[in-house]
């Protein structure tokens, strides 16, 4: 009995995602003053199971740290390791059999002109060859109501249903849904309800807590919410300038409050807190 709660600690203590002396420049035109320094060396160590939040302004590094772990933009310098696979050096289409993803915009992840239970076929393949003969069983179906059931959003009476008629919520609820159907090594939130009615962001963040706390997906998330970075996952980070300028976990992460990460910023940044920050809490 000891044995199997030593071997579940030491899982759960595995590094998931490893990144070291990440560094990113982006070069606008021929002058070297306009220059866009996006990262800047950054080290980071997410362990398995980890539910991390960031936050920072705009130009503060966090998608652009997301773009390079999926393969949209290549460092300048650095290590990315998944799971023990090396990525530095993989394209984007490499990395997506390990990596899950959901944008902002909730039309970026799924195919409007194709029903739902056909965007949930192809999500289904993620990974895999893609094949001609991915026909429609009555097994399948049944497979995919029982899914959408969960989303709690009436769309398991709805699979012939073209995507383009569901509202931004369900659509962003189903993306997640793709997302996480083949659990990804990772998942990456890229303010995923930013773009969704204050009360239909509260709905999909339910359900992404729901999704990533049962299949227990690593997962890095964007928000532009401070209390949502408090209220979801285990870990926090801020960015700020291309750094982590703060990075806090378990009893501290749950004892915060909004006015102490302002004091935070303040006290780690040479910039002032931006308004999207401020004014969305």
């Amino acid at each position: 009995m000891n044995g199997g709660l030593k071997l579940r600690e030491r899982k759960k203590a595995l590094v998931m995602l490893n990144i070291s002396k990440l560094a990113k420049t982006f070069h606008l035109d021929n002058n070297p003053l306009n220059d866009k320094l996006a990262l800047v060396d950054i080290n980071l160590t997410i362990r398995e199971g980890d539910f991390i939040s960031v936050i920072g302004g705009n130009g503060s590094g966090k998608t652009t740290l997301l773009n390079i772990i999926a393969g949209v933009h290549m460092p300048d310098r650095g290590i990315i390791s998944l799971n023990n696979i090396a990525l530095t050096n993989l394209k984007e289409y490499q990395r997506a059999r390990y990596i899950g993803r959901v944008f902002q915009d909730p039309l970026s992840g799924t195919v409007g002109d194709m029903s739902i239970e056909e965007n949930l076929a192809l999500a289904s393949k993620r990974g895999q060859s893609l094949s001609l003969k991915w026909g429609l069983s009555a097994l399948k179906r049944h497979g995919y109501k029982e899914l959408l059931q969960d989303l709690d959003l009436g769309l398991e009476t709805r699979l012939k249903a073209k995507v383009l008629h569901l509202s931004g919520g369900q659509r962003q609820a189903l993306t997640l849904l793709m997302a996480t159907m083949v659990r990804p090594d990772i998942l990456l939130l890229d303010e995923h309800v930013a773009a969704l009615d204050p009360k239909t962001a509260r709905n999909v963040m339910a359900i992404t807590e729901k999704i990533v706390t049962e299949k227990k997906i690593t997962t890095l998330m964007i928000t532009h919410n401070m209390k949502d970075a408090i209220r979801y996952g285990n870990r926090l980070l801020m960015m700020s300038n291309g750094r982590i300028i703060f990075d806090c976990g378990g009893e501290e992460k749950k004892s915060l409050t909004v006015e102490q990460l302002i004091s935070k910023f303040n006290d780690s940044s040479e910039d002032e807190l931006p308004d999207s920050l401020v004014l969305s809490n």
